[in-house]
């Protein structure tokens, strides 16, 4: 009886175990024959799941007060979708090719040989690429090409213009690896109305879409052009490095400036679509499988205001100089920041306009004026007497002139038998002061004498003259004489009053800067901080890097920024900057050249008391420091006033009494 009782129990518990079995088998058959029918049915021929590409945006550059100075846009590119391509790809592509020419509109064509017979290759463009994806021999003549392309491509049933217009399309489809993974940018940012026909035509152009796509685009296209730099197509030479870092052939990357810097963190990261494929490879469905990340945004030290007034006041100041019969040619001006080594602007006259750029290329680069030069952090002057504060801080540091002792100056230095050079004026018994706000050429040979020629360029060097600055885009290192020894006789009294060496605007702002906060040499940077693009998270808070530190006693510093006020107040600046309602330190210059009349440069920094900014200013040919003191108060109002500095953490100065 126990043994039946037994038996019962197993046979009970297997039959609930069969009928829940039972039950869930009828439910996943329910399941994929009704509720995913039409999914299942779709995987059961699928033949691949292939990945493409989603891009993202390009991360916006902005001032240091968040005003936008490169951002994106939206624009439409018309875009070839291989997986979606029924028809044949010729006689799409003429059709769209057709659309195009009636708009007026230009698409890709990449093909290095002329549009139309008879056929050569276009000078100046590479055929390499060419000769290896025909698989010819490196004479291969330009018919050649054409004949093997027509094969290639099947073409012939089309006429001899049309062939070569369609194969110009496809060659360049080729070279951007165009498939399901890779779509074909056809044409890029055409017009609404020619988006509008397109979409009109779609039942002609299949595999055919216009997508909505971020254009780079700068809200000021003459603003600071040489430091912004542009973007642009990735050239042939440089594919094969790109390619490695995971870009595609049609994207655009920076080209110069900090577009080019920061082309790291500007670029963003790409996402990915996937498209799920059968046998016959009609797509299935696509599901975004990785979201695009968009660039970092990046925030620079410049700001848009002071530099637009900058740009605007070095044109108006060397065209008024010209209309009044002066020689000044051109220029530059900048503003660093003394406690960051922040470059707060960099202008230059005369310059261009990136809109017109690839229009005009050859015109500028032909212009005797050099607009493309970027004179601000590229070009090289001698810096005149603005160096006479690093001869002095050389001269006190090292214990060979005692403060409040005088020299004399007669005019004509004659130390030595072979040089003797003369000063501007005959100015007497003076002292250190004295000597700066005048600009004593005497003074500053008895002291360059003394001090010496190897420890002056040490010196030199030490406030960043004749070395890179560090900036984050392509400057110069300057020009600066290496002498072996002290016994440098001439040229040693020539590099006392700034000759024979040559140094950048940008170099010699921050040397000014260095003097002003008591020998803190900053690396020069264009970079306030690097953020996510919507500045919810910060990657590089900008910390100011310092390259070294000048010895320089309170007691140096005291006298020698004493004679760069008295430069502005009594001296060779007070023309311009006698009545300023802040108190300024400055020195002008002039120095000579060997062509044309002399420049003129100056430096000054301010506030007097607690100074926040340095700037220098060199015009060319201006014949005199006194020339570019007109724009130096231009600038110090850019900085000093609410309508030339909006910010809104800043407040302006007011009226000193």
């Amino acid at each position: 009886m126990p043994f039946k009782r037994k038996h019962q129990t197993t046979l009970t518990v297997l039959s609930v175990l069969l009928v829940i079995l039972i039950v869930v088998y009828a439910i996943r058959i329910y399941s994929i024959q009704v509720s995913h029918a039409s999914e299942y049915s779709s995987s059961a021929g699928s033949a691949a799941v292939i990945t493409a590409v989603l891009k993202a945006p390009r991360g916006e550059i902005l001032d240091r007060c968040g005003r936008q100075i490169a951002v994106n846009r939206d624009g439409y590119n018309v875009v070839f979708n291989k997986a979606y391509v029924k028809d044949d790809l010729n006689d799409v592509i003429l059709a769209l090719i057709n659309l195009l020419s009636e708009s007026g509109a230009s698409w890709t064509d990449k093909l290095p040989i002329t549009s139309a017979p008879p056929y050569s290759y276009i000078e100046g463009e590479s055929t390499d690429r060419l000769i290896k994806l025909l698989e010819v021999a490196h004479y291969a003549t330009p018919d050649d090409c054409i004949e093997q392309m027509t094969e290639k491509y099947d073409l012939k049933k089309y006429s001899e213009t049309d062939r070569r217009k369609i194969m110009g399309v496809r060659y360049s489809m080729d070279i951007a690896d165009f498939s399901i993974s890779y779509p074909y940018t056809f044409a890029e940012d055409i017009s609404t109305e020619l988006m509008r026909k397109i979409s009109e035509s779609g039942f002609m152009l299949s595999g055919v879409t216009v997508d909505i796509v971020p254009f780079r685009q700068y809200i000021d296209t003459s603003l600071a052009v040489n430091l912004i730099g542009t973007v642009g197509p990735i050239f042939e030479e440089d594919w094969e490095e790109y390619s490695k870092k995971g870009y595609s052939y049609d994207d655009k990357v920076g080209k110069s400036g900090i577009e080019l810097w920061a082309e790291e963190s500007l670029r963003g990261t790409d996402g990915e679509i996937a498209y799920y494929v059968d046998a016959d490879g009609n797509i299935l469905k696509s599901r975004v499988t990785k979201t695009p990340v968009a660039g970092k945004t990046v925030m620079l030290t410049l700001d848009k205001n002071i530099q637009r007034t900058a740009q605007d006041s070095l044109k108006n100041t060397v065209t008024q100089l010209r209309s009044e019969g002066g020689t000044a040619t051109a220029g530059a001006a900048v503003i660093v920041d003394i406690n960051t080594g922040g470059v707060v602007c960099a202008a230059n006259y005369p310059t261009y306009d990136s809109a017109t750029l690839s229009t005009n290329y050859k015109e500028l680069l032909n212009d005797s004026r050099k607009p493309l030069t970027d004179r601000a952090f590229q070009g090289v002057y001698p810096i005149g007497s603005t160096i006479k504060p690093i001869v002095a801080t050389a001269a006190l540091e090292n214990g060979l002139y005692n403060i409040g002792e005088t020299i004399n100056c007669v005019h004509t230095y004659r130390f030595f038998d072979d040089y003797q050079p003369s000063c501007m004026h005959r100015h007497g018994s003076i002292a250190l002061t004295t000597a700066l706000s005048k600009s004593c050429n005497y003074f500053f040979f008895e002291l360059g004498r003394r001090v010496g020629a190897l420890t002056l360029t040490d010196y030199f060097k030490q406030f960043g003259l004749g070395t890179y600055t560090g900036v984050e885009v392509d400057d110069s290192d300057g020009i600066l004489i290496e002498p072996t020894t002290n016994g440098f006789g001439g040229d040693t009294l020539q590099i006392s009053i700034g000759q024979l060496n040559a140094f950048t605007p940008l170099q010699l702002a921050n040397y000014a800067a260095t003097f002003a906060n008591g020998g803190t040499h900053y690396k020069a940077t264009l970079i306030n901080k690097i953020t996510s693009y919507d500045m919810s998270q910060t990657f590089d808070d900008g910390t100011p890097k310092v390259v070294n530190k000048v010895k320089i006693s309170e007691t140096t510093a005291k006298v020698i920024k004493e004679g760069m006020l008295s430069v502005t107040v009594d001296g060779t600046g007070r023309a311009a900057l006698g009545d300023y309602p802040i108190k300024i330190g400055g020195k002008t210059g002039t120095s000579q050249t060997n062509n044309g009349a002399d420049h003129s440069t100056f430096i000054v920094f301010a506030p007097f008391e607690q100074p926040e900014i340095a700037i220098s200013v060199v015009l060319e040919h201006g014949n005199s420091g006194y020339s570019s003191g007109t724009l130096v108060r231009q600038l110090l109002d850019a900085y000093f006033t609410a309508s030339g500095n909006d910010s809104p953490d800043k407040v302006p100065y007011t009226v000193l009494g």
